[in-house]
């Protein structure tokens, strides 16, 4: 009995859930990071891509498994480029 006092209590209380604000001085220099992680990114998408794209032109003919290793990863870089483009809402689904 008490303890259902108490959590109706504890869910009574309203809880504070403010902004995300930067700390002054911080906000420049973070968004310069993140912009070079997301041109990083990118970079390594485009050159995955195109890796995959010439293992399946090389293993055209008599290599089979050779292009197979680049169709297959295929997916892995478009998984790494989905996950990095959904990358802010996914964490502010967890903090927001």
């Amino acid at each position: 009995m008490l303890i259902h006092t108490v959590l109706d209590m504890a869910q009574a209380v309203p809880v504070p859930n403010p902004e995300p604000i930067a700390p002054p001085g911080l906000e420049k220099p973070i968004n310069t990071i993140l912009g070079w992680g997301k041109w990083g990114v990118i970079v390594s998408g485009v050159a995955g891509l195109l890796i995959c794209g010439a293992q399946m032109a090389i293993g055209r003919k008599n290599r089979s498994s050779f292009a197979a290793d680049g169709a297959s990863g295929i997916p892995w870089v478009l998984g790494g480029l989905s996950l990095a483009a959904t990358a802010s809402g996914i964490v502010g689904m967890f903090l927001g």
